[in-house]
């Protein structure tokens, strides 16, 4: 029977579980790395959950027209996903880039034919940097004027609940069925927050006992006026121990949706990424070394001997082989 299917939005999820066993052994760990390769995902990365399910849901509730325009702020990923699924279902799409975003990812958007803002472009989004920098409240109220003024959909991907509700839905439950429900940690890094606030509600419905690990860029791999020339790891942000304004969202101050975080530094996460692709020929790219490293930081602890260590690998390395991760060598 054939098995055709007549839109990339079919593609979304059921992405593999892969175990590092080369990597493993190579390390010593008796721990099992089981890496969730999002980059299966239609357009490369595992933001296509959320994007797809906010434009389905948006769709629904008829705040997207037929033949409207999509506007978001992005580092890059969700920018990718959303252009992908609003070219196949007719829409226009704009996007405010994020400082720092790797060339390639810049150039995938333009091939999309997304038109890009920068920061400046956007009235109030510079002056908002310069007093007390990025805060998703403060970019929403931002936003959603800018997005009224051209009668535009402001997609919102820092606070619409439809980004979590994706991983709750999606990425949660493939992880508990190829496991079969043994998992014992799930890592995952942060942008917005969706992925981890998802997958920390239903794993905590299904086994409060799972661990769930969250992991950011350590202090030195920040970026800013303290440390202008250090190297990062793109796309994620810093969201424990840090001001209120920071912190995604997606973060109930009442229900913390993590039990331990991880400073990864990003040269560390670089180091991973280049010895994973030699073990095991797995092509990561900056965030899903990152997790793999905090993974590993995890699997070498005697308590987690023999435990099954689920990790999120947001997408693959071909959107940062300008970046000092491979050019760097």
């Amino acid at each position: 029977m054939a098995n055709i299917h007549s839109s990339i939005t079919e593609l979304v999820g059921h992405t593999p579980l892969v175990e590092f066993v080369n990597y493993e052994k190579e390390l010593g760990l008796n721990a099992h790395l089981l890496g969730k390769l999002e980059y299966f995902n239609p357009s490369g990365s595992v933001k296509d959950r959320a994007a797809l399910n906010m434009i389905l849901e948006a769709e629904k509730s008829g705040k997207l027209k037929p033949g409207g325009t999509i506007l978001d702020f992005t580092s890059g990923n969700t920018g990718i996903a959303t252009a992908a699924f609003a070219n196949s279902r007719g829409y226009k799409y704009v996007v405010v880039i994020q400082p720092g975003v790797s060339v390639e990812r810049t150039l995938i958007l333009k091939a999309y034919g997304v038109e890009l803002l920068q920061a400046a472009d956007v009235p109030g989004f510079m002056e908002m940097l310069q007093n007390g920098g990025l805060s998703m409240a403060k970019l929403t109220v931002i936003m959603n004027k800018y997005a009224d003024e051209h009668g535009y959909f402001y997609i919102d991907q820092g606070t619409n609940p439809d980004n979590p509700e994706a991983h709750y839905r999606t990425t949660g439950p493939e992880i508990w069925e190829d496991t079969d429900g043994n998992v014992d940690y799930v890592v995952a890094l942060v942008g917005t927050g969706g992925t981890l606030a998802g997958l920390s509600r239903y794993f905590r419905e299904k086994n409060p006992g799972i661990k769930i690990i969250g992991a950011q860029p350590a202090v030195q791999s920040r970026k800013n006026v303290n440390h202008p020339e250090a190297n990062t790891i793109d796309g994620v942000l810093a969201f424990n121990d840090v001001p209120a304004q920071s912190v995604p969202v997606f973060f109930n101050p009442e229900q913390i949706p993590y039990d331990e975080c991880l400073d990864i530094v990003a040269e560390d996460a670089y180091e991973t990424g280049r010895r994973l692709v030699k073990s095991d020929g797995v092509f990561l790219g900056q965030s899903a070394a990152a997790a793999l490293k905090a993974a590993t930081i995890i699997a070498e602890r005697p308590e987690a001997s023999g435990k099954n260590i689920a990790i999120i690998m947001a997408d693959n390395a071909f959107k940062y082989l300008s970046t000092k991760m491979y050019a760097g060598e």
